[in-house]
């Protein structure tokens, strides 16, 4: 007997029906003898209504009702499963994430988790019922419900797995797979069969949708076994795991982009030591996360500062850099709302030159400007103008030969 961790997705459970088949696969898996905790996400576009709610409210919704409101989807969809459940005939009992408890900080609408209680759900297992967690709650220790961030509910299943335990983590999605980029745009694009952990994170931080970039953080921390399938097939997926040797003689792994960067610019900064953090430190104080940094060689004793923030974070992102321009005396702020991120990802990258020479020569022979540059070990990111992304992505999948047998390094 195993401990399983499924978690479905919104369009995996976006109307009756698609509860109803879920509810049968959750059902199978049960009866091939293993324990089961279910998690669930809102059904699909729940929270997006939800979102635009709040928005005609206020253009700044309050953060902790915020939580309040988009948390209500997943409650929805936990009690419909486990509805359906016990009307085939199977013991099932729902949780919120405050019922587990799965106890976070208390940065609403992006909380991260500090401990998950195994105690009542090991009780219940043991006692042949199955589990169904709503995904993306948490609560924070003065009991104020919060939520994990769009996309949470990944992270919420995988920490579960690690809490528990469990002998696997199935995600299930409208997807059967991670591919080598997005196949709306390449039709060639390849399903890989096994990835690391770290590329894994790396396609996920870089705008790849299969999964949110903390799951596969908790992932790799507590070494949780994530298997990435479809809902709508019994097709095998991509397996995220640990790395081994042969990951390494693939040069290129994934092609992935971002189209929902923005760009802000501070013009004419006085070049001393301490400005960097001026300018950065409200954003960290707000919880906004930055992206991407380019400083200007200095001239004149001054530079310009360009960073790139999400398009959720932009408003209050341009609201504070501008407070902070005007402190330090900076000459102006410039944005750019236009802009896509496109990067390559892979573990072959970390002893191989010459990958970033192709990936530019690529893009220069379609007359795409790269305006900023970040890399890693294994990634390399460019900031180009958004209406390029799509054509980029094309030209580099043919480039590193990811449609066909993978690129290894000479």
């Amino acid at each position: 007997m195993a401990l399983v961790v499924q978690k479905y997705g919104g369009t995996s459970v976006g109307d009756i029906e698609r509860i109803r088949n879920v509810a049968e696969r959750v059902a199978k898996t049960y009866d091939a003898g293993n324990d089961l905790v279910v998690v669930v996400s809102a059904m699909s576009g729940e929270t997006n209504r939800l979102v635009a709610l709040a928005n005609q409210v206020s253009e700044f919704p309050d953060s902790r009702e915020y939580d309040v409101l988009v948390a209500t989807g997943e409650q929805v969809t936990v009690a419909l499963l486990a509805m359906c459940l016990k009307s085939m005939g199977y013991k099932a009992r729902s949780y919120l994430g405050s019922q587990v408890p799965i106890v976070t900080d208390s940065s609403f609408g992006k909380a991260r988790i500090k401990r998950i209680s195994d105690k009542k759900i090991h009780a219940d297992l043991k006692a042949g019922t199955i589990i169904v967690v709503a995904g993306f709650q948490g609560v924070d220790q003065d009991a104020n419900l919060t939520t994990l961030g769009r996309g949470g509910s990944d992270t919420s299943a995988v920490a579960l797995a690690a809490a528990l335990k469990a002998d696997l983590c199935e995600i299930f999605t409208d997807v059967d797979g991670v591919y080598t980029t997005d196949p709306n745009i390449c039709n060639d694009a390849r399903k890989i069969e096994k990835i690391s952990y770290d590329e894994m994170l790396e396609l996920a931080s870089l705008g790849a949708k299969v999964l949110q970039i903390r799951s596969v953080q908790f992932a790799k921390k507590y070494n949780v076994t994530v298997h990435v399938r479809s809902s709508f097939n019994d097709t095998a997926g991509t397996l995220v795991t640990k790395e081994d040797k042969n990951m390494e003689s693939i040069l290129v792994s994934g092609i992935t982009y971002a189209k929902d960067e923005t760009k802000i610019a501070v013009m004419r900064v006085p070049d001393k030591p301490g400005i960097a953090a001026r300018l950065l430190s409200p954003l960290a104080d707000a919880n906004i996360s930055v992206d991407m940094i380019v400083q200007n060689v200095s001239e004149d004793g001054h530079t310009d500062f360009t960073f790139t923030v999400t398009k959720s974070d932009f408003k209050k992102a341009l609201l504070i850099t501008k407070e902070a321009a005007r402190e330090i005396d900076a000459k102006d702020v410039l944005t750019d709302e236009s802009i896509a991120k496109v990067s390559i990802v892979g573990l072959g990258m970390r002893n191989h030159a010459g990958v970033a020479t192709r990936m530019f020569e690529t893009l220069a022979k379609e007359g795409i400007n790269i305006q900023m540059i970040s890399t890693s070990e294994i990634k390399i990111s460019v900031i180009l103008d958004a209406k390029y992304s799509e054509l980029a992505v094309r030209v580099l999948h043919d480039a590193f030969g990811l449609a066909g047998k993978d690129v290894r390094p000479e």
